[in-house]
């Protein structure tokens, strides 16, 4: 049995799921083969909204499910109501997720859904997601780690069912372009947030900016390092939100570069 076949499979075991949703590449699969498999009303989307999201992120998300015509609900969080996010721990995603998962299992089973599936896939087992451990232990399933998707399986076959997402860029939380230990305001995660619109605005959809203080490090791909060197107003756009100084990164963007 293939892996698709197995998800499905263990949908119509389940009958009945709320998903915890981003609109990003791993969620929105598991969105949309849910809803096929199990029909419109055995699935419950819960989307989470904040200063942690992206506004364009948020947007996009509610649109990706009202074309999927999927029942939904909105979760809004203020996320510095808990300590260890305002502060950056280390282990801030743990924190963070274990108060999200949380109230999104409430309002799942105020739905009358009893079970909650999340987006982690076999790669997110090899980098550092402390976020997956609060999910554990709060009795999330994680139907694609189980049937053994990796990230480009679930690429791979999200563009033969001729889903969007297919090529859609990770992404994550705007707290990760910060140091740990610094002190996390909604205004900080408001400039990274237009600064990042900067890179996007010039087609550079995976880049990200990581602030120290008052220096903006561009991480983009290599091959981006001309496009952004062309753009002379690129500099002065990112100054505009609140920088001093704007550098590049010349190891290029990697993910999660503060856990490195």
């Amino acid at each position: 049995m293939d892996k698709l076949e197995l998800l499905k499979k263990r949908l119509k075991e389940l009958k009945k799921v709320a998903i915890a949703y981003s609109g990003g590449v791993d969620s929105n699969f598991l969105m949309s083969v849910a809803r096929e498999t199990l029909g419109k009303e055995n699935v419950l989307a819960v989307l989470c909204s904040g200063a942690m999201l992206a506004q364009a992120d948020y947007q996009e998300a509610v649109q990706l499910l009202k074309d999927k015509d999927v029942q939904y609900e909105i979760l809004a969080m203020d996320v510095f109501t808990v300590p260890e996010f305002a502060g950056n721990d280390k282990k801030r995603c743990y924190y963070c997720k274990k108060n999200l998962m949380s109230k999104i299992i409430e309002m799942a089973k105020t739905q009358g859904y009893e079970v909650v599936l999340d987006g982690k896939n076999l790669d997110d087992a090899k980098v550092y997601r402390p976020g997956a451990a609060a999910a554990q232990e709060l009795g999330i399933c994680s139907l694609l780690y189980e049937c053994g998707f990796t990230k480009q399986d679930i690429r791979n076959v999200s563009r033969e069912l001729g889903i969007i997402t297919w090529n859609k860029p990770s992404n994550a939380c705007l707290a990760s372009r910060f140091p740990y230990g610094t002190q996390l305001t909604a205004e900080k995660l408001k400039q990274v947030e237009d600064a990042e619109r900067c890179l996007k605005e010039l087609g550079i959809d995976s880049g990200r900016i990581r602030v120290h203080d008052r220096i903006a490090r561009v991480e983009v791909a290599k091959e981006d390092f001309k496009c952004l060197l062309e753009h002379k107003d690129f500099v002065n756009k990112v100054k505009a939100c609140g920088f001093d100084y704007v550098t590049l990164d010349l190891e290029g963007f990697r993910s999660g570069s503060f856990d490195l």
